[in-house]
């Protein structure tokens, strides 16, 4: 579709409409968990059976391109500096949140437990955003990582990423 408007959600989308992407690391992190957090609050408020299965659809894809870039990028540079605990803590939360979007991911939006899985997966995603902020990124910022960088690695492999998903 030559003509498709970018999604705003997307690294794509953002630079379409002239917003600087984020200048490091942890504000790049910071900006795709505040995305998810509003979009789990607008599935939690939505009636909507056909919405909800397109919120989903977007939490889900969110969520894949997040967690990818944290354990592709982040999390390895982040060990050199962090608490080794913190991120193997970090690592299975992705695996239980891998598994409920694989569960939602085949799910329609009237099946028994769909809403209850999203919610439960807001759930978990919330702990993990609260430990990884207040815990893990405050360990990466005293130590000695360019986070500029890293920011640019993450955003390039989050567009790339989100390209990627656009096509398939």
């Amino acid at each position: 579709m030559p003509n498709a408007r970018p999604d705003p959600n997307t690294a794509t989308g953002r630079a379409a409409r002239g917003r600087e992407p984020p200048r490091d690391a942890l504000e790049l992190l910071s900006e795709d968990h505040r995305t998810v957090e509003d979009l789990f609050e607008e599935f939690e408020s939505e009636d909507d059976t056909d919405a909800l299965g397109a919120l989903a659809t977007r939490i889900c894809a969110a969520l894949r391109v997040h967690t990818q870039i944290e354990e592709e990028i982040f999390y390895p540079e982040a060990r050199t500096v962090a608490d080794d605990d913190t991120l193997d803590e970090a690592e299975v939360e992705h695996e239980g949140a891998r598994r409920l979007i694989e569960d939602i991911s085949r799910m329609q939006p009237t099946d028994p437990l769909f809403r209850a899985k999203v919610k439960v997966l807001g759930e978990y995603v919330k702990h993990h955003v609260r430990e990884e902020e207040q815990e893990l990124f405050a360990e990466v910022r005293d130590g000695d990582l360019d986070l500029d960088d890293m920011g640019a690695r993450l955003a390039a492999r989050k567009a790339e990423l989100e390209r990627d998903a656009q096509t398939a």
